[in-house]
């Protein structure tokens, strides 16, 4: 036993990001820890999320690059695109990931339990292999999953998850949500060359970014053939003879589509894990209650990631996961700082943010000076492409403090990074002023804002 009382120092539930990593660094503090996944190690970002996802997007790119490339010079003859060959090798390396993962947990001396696991009492883990096992703390990092709305024939679409195996591309897909997920395969599936319809069930994509970045994504779908059905919610889905999907929704006519793709949203994995036989308390939505520590209304018993429904952002749930171990094991209480956390959705183009939006900003401080620059990338105007990028930079009005920095266009998310640092400490417009621009770029921009 680990201390003569229980097996286990830590026994965590879920081998995703935040599992994984308060794992390996609460063993690395000298605690016997074992780890519990049914599925495949490294979560859903790592195996069905944000890292196959984003090798997609990678390859949707060359659509448009291939095409531009005529105006720089090259000759491209009869391009063809393979989806099988694009999927398995994305495939092939969340083979290569899950390796990976598993290998550091090993190589940390961590236990991998490849069951199903579950709590039938406050330090009691029941595995699906019939064995039982106890730990002194537990740590609950079982992600969410998609939600799949409710209507008949609702069995007939796929989430995200399934995205990725698809033997075919669909000639027409019809994709249900208006958050990141929605908008980043809308853009995956119409490079590929799908004809890509999204239904909302409000007349706004993308709630919680800034208003002005959200209406020019929404233009740019549309120029790109893109197109959208808002205040729409299932009737139902049926298949017709020929094999296709009917799609019946309020407030517009029916839809015959190949596939239906669900991106509606993620719900907290807190089902059959026997926590309310632990004394584990849950939000309205399911969610596990934590603390600023993310502590549950037990004790002993702690929860990080997508479970807890704080920030769904893996960045978010490994930090979460290595202050857990930091708190636990280091003796090193830590809380995570769950302000200005920057985002990005892969869309095509891509938008990035930190900080608060105009509106939000305005709520809080009253006055606030807004900067902004709508110009064309020196690549589209070689190439020819009317895509306008915009950068937007909202600033306290009395301290010239940045309150927030919105971006759309190529590469944001990478520029985002390092500016979003700058926002977190603090920093001023003049800070930004000061800064000599690197020329010719466009994050040089951030820094010639008027």
């Amino acid at each position: 036993m680990a201390d003569g009382e229980f097996d286990y120092d830590l026994f965590v539930i879920g081998a995703g990001s935040g599992g994984v990593r308060a794992s390996r660094v609460a063993a690395a503090y000298g605690a016997k820890v074992a780890v519990a996944e049914e599925y495949r190690v490294g979560g859903t970002c790592v195996i069905r999320g944000c890292v196959p996802k984003k090798m997609l997007v990678y390859g949707a790119h060359f659509a448009e690059d291939l095409e531009d490339a005529q105006a720089f010079g090259w000759t491209i003859d009869a391009p063809k695109f393979d989806w099988k060959v694009l999927r398995d090798n994305v495939l092939k390396d969340v083979d290569r990931l899950n390796d990976a993962y598993t290998t550091t947990l090993n190589n940390n001396k961590v236990e991998i339990i490849l069951e199903r696991a579950t709590l039938t009492g406050p330090h009691e883990i029941a595995l699906s292999g019939g064995r039982s096992v106890t730990a002194k703390h537990i740590l609950i990092a079982t992600g969410a999953r998609p939600h799949v709305p409710e209507c008949p024939g609702s069995e007939l679409g796929i989430t995200s998850n399934e995205a990725f195996h698809l033997d075919a591309l669909p000639p027409r897909i019809l994709i249900a949500g208006g958050g990141y997920i929605a908008n980043e395969f809308a853009g995956i599936f119409n490079q590929f060359g799908s004809k890509v319809t999204i239904i909302n069930r409000s007349d706004q994509l993308l709630r919680g970014y800034d208003e002005a970045l959200r209406d020019r994504l929404l233009q740019i779908s549309l120029i790109k053939g893109i197109d959208f059905r808002f205040n729409a919610t299932f009737r139902g889905i049926e298949q017709t003879e020929s094999g296709c999907l009917r799609v019946s929704m309020t407030n517009h006519e029916d839809i015959e589509v190949d596939c239906v793709l669900y991106a509606t949203g993620r719900l907290p994995n807190t089902e059959g894990l026997g926590l309310d036989k632990a004394g584990v308390i849950l939000g309205d939505h399911g969610e596990i209650v934590v603390d600023r520590f993310s502590k549950t209304s037990v004790d002993h018993i702690y929860a990080v990631g997508d479970v807890t429904g704080r920030v769904q952002l893996t960045p978010v749930a490994i930090r979460e996961g290595h202050a857990f171990a930091d708190t636990v094991f280091g003796g090193k209480p830590t809380a995570v700082d769950h302000d200005c956390i920057p985002s990005a959705v892969f869309s095509h183009p891509p938008l990035a943010a930190v900080g608060m939006t105009e509106g939000q900003a305005r709520n809080a401080f009253g006055a606030v000076k807004v900067y902004e620059a709508d110009f064309r990338p020196m690549k589209h105007v070689l190439a020819g492409r009317n895509e306008r990028c915009l950068y937007k930079m909202v600033c306290d009005e009395t301290s010239g403090r940045i309150l927030g920095i919105h971006m759309i266009g190529p590469e944001a998310p990478e520029i985002m990074q390092a500016a979003s640092v700058a926002v977190k400490a603090g920093l001023t417009k003049d800070d930004f002023d000061a800064t000599v621009a690197i020329h010719p770029t466009m994050s040089e921009e951030l820094v010639l804002l008027r």
